[in-house]
């Protein structure tokens, strides 16, 4: 199989993992030769309730004997679709009652960044430096990497970078401005979060002048950091959220939730201002709105932010320069990136997934799903302990 890996299907990084995939179960995944990893990368935040949740399953299993896909998206009324946008809207502030499902985070932020452009009849973004909103050349266009766009320019024009964090950089927001897009915490540069309110700094200008505030959820959202949305941590509240990642509970979907007098502009002017044809696809729907009242109904959310801080208690070495983040979505910091990848190898060996960081080569990824158990973290915290005094020796 690893041969035919590497053979018939395209690769993304000169040297994948190449772990040869079994089954998974719960925080575990499965090698063909039945070793078994503990994952404490969750598929990259999207696996919230880990592997083969029994009720993820089941809500699967029923959709598949009722219909797959029928109908284009937003013509036929389909249970799971409504029941999941109704679940979505319920738990987002009230001025964000409309949910446009879409197939991927990515294209969740193609559709919200075309809402605000139909809104506001501009088209000058303001994106962060070192951003990353997907692979899609309209996510890449926002997403501040030069070092992945540079191959693929001319992307879309209108896009202006400043830097997280940095209030001075505010003026930049002016009337020409469509909208303000952040993660709201910086995922790929390093699991950096806003300091000093400056998400509601963002907010107020984008007020002042007319823009709208889009936050990209795609990993803070849906509990990972203690809070249904990332957001409502650091008291903001956006005029568009982007969504993806845990919402599937492993099943690939996003969204773009924004006030329905907003959405309704994308269904005229020209009809069919943003249209896919297997989003909201009924078995995925489905999945969705199982993960999300699995961690609704349960103390997961709030265990969250209990279970950083074991991680952050049991996670101590003088090799460890900081751990960033919040709740679940948190990223150790070494001394060099070739430290970090070296650790994370050792730890596969050792039966432990880590991951790295799209900008950040000194990160460890730690974002592991949901209902991790505390003997889990405090397993995989002795590996990563483990793993780095082997390689110190």
């Amino acid at each position: 199989m690893k041969s035919d890996f590497f053979t018939y299907q395209a690769q993304t990084s000169p040297h994948p993992l190449a772990l040869e995939i079994s089954h998974a179960k719960g925080s575990y995944i499965y090698d063909t030769s039945g070793k078994k990893y503990l994952d404490f990368v969750a598929g990259v935040s999207a696996n919230s309730l880990g592997h083969n949740h029994p009720k993820v399953s089941e809500a699967i299993k029923n959709q598949i004997d009722k219909y797959t896909h029928v109908m284009v998206y937003g013509e036929f009324i389909q249970e799971p679709q409504v029941d999941l946008c109704k679940l979505l809207a319920q738990n987002s502030p009230k001025t964000l009652n409309t949910v446009y499902l879409t197939n991927s985070g990515t294209e969740a932020t193609e559709g919200a960044i075309k809402l605000a452009k139909r809104v506001t009849n501009r088209f000058e973004i303001i994106a962060a430096k070192n951003a990353y909103h997907g692979n899609t050349q309209g996510a890449m266009s926002v997403s501040g990497a030069e070092q992945q766009n540079r191959a693929f320019r001319p992307l879309i024009p209108g896009t202006k970078f400043i830097s997280l964090n940095c209030d001075f950089c505010l003026h930049q927001i002016t009337e020409k401005t469509a909208a303000v897009i952040f993660e709201t915490i910086q995922g790929g540069a390093g699991f950096i979060e806003p300091q000093g309110n400056f998400l509601a700094k963002v907010k107020a200008k984008c007020d002042e002048v007319g823009a709208l505030l889009i936050l990209d959820e795609i990993q803070t959202g849906i509990g990972r950091t203690g809070k249904f949305w990332g957001f409502e941590n650091y008291n903001v509240t956006p005029d568009i959220i982007i969504t993806g990642k845990g919402l599937g509970g492993g099943m690939p979907i996003g969204a773009f939730i924004a006030s329905n007098k907003h959405m309704s502009l994308l269904k005229e002017n020209p009809k069919l201002g943003h249209i896919s044809t297997f989003a909201g696809h009924p078995v995925i729907a489905a999945a969705g709105k199982a993960t999300i009242n699995e961690i609704l109904q349960t103390k997961l959310i709030s265990e969250t932010l209990k279970k950083e801080k074991l991680i952050r208690k049991y996670l101590q070495h003088n090799l460890i320069l900081e751990i960033r983040g919040k709740g679940l979505m948190l990223a150790a910091i070494v001394e060099t990136p070739e430290l970090a990848a070296k650790i994370i190898y050792k730890c596969l060996d050792k039966g432990l997934i880590l991951f790295f960081l799209l900008f950040e080569g000194r990160a460890l990824r730690i974002t592991p799903p949901l209902n991790i158990t505390d003997e889990e973290i405090k397993k995989g915290c002795s590996i990563i302990l483990e793993s780095i005094n082997e390689i110190a020796k």
